[in-house]
């Protein structure tokens, strides 16, 4: 689920989001150390909007670069 409050990402660079995602875990692993289950709740779906944006970025690109993610075998001469 993510967060309803981070609505658009398309403006953020990749080098931004990931930092945005590892600063956010951080934050993370703090709330669980101290067991607020609200703040666990509030930084997983933000860092699950960061993370979706990040995927869509590297989705893109890669159509953009036209590489395939296909492997092809073929054996020689036949």
């Amino acid at each position: 689920m993510e967060h309803p409050f981070i609505h658009d990402l398309s403006d953020k660079t990749l080098e931004d989001l990931q930092t945005a995602i590892s600063g956010l875990t951080s934050k993370l692993t703090f709330a669980y150390r101290t067991g607020n289950q609200a703040l666990i709740h509030q930084l997983n779906m933000a860092i699950e909007s960061y993370r979706n944006a990040y995927q869509k970025k590297m989705d893109d690109l890669i159509k953009k670069q036209n590489i395939t993610t296909q492997i092809k075998i073929e054996k020689d001469g036949t």
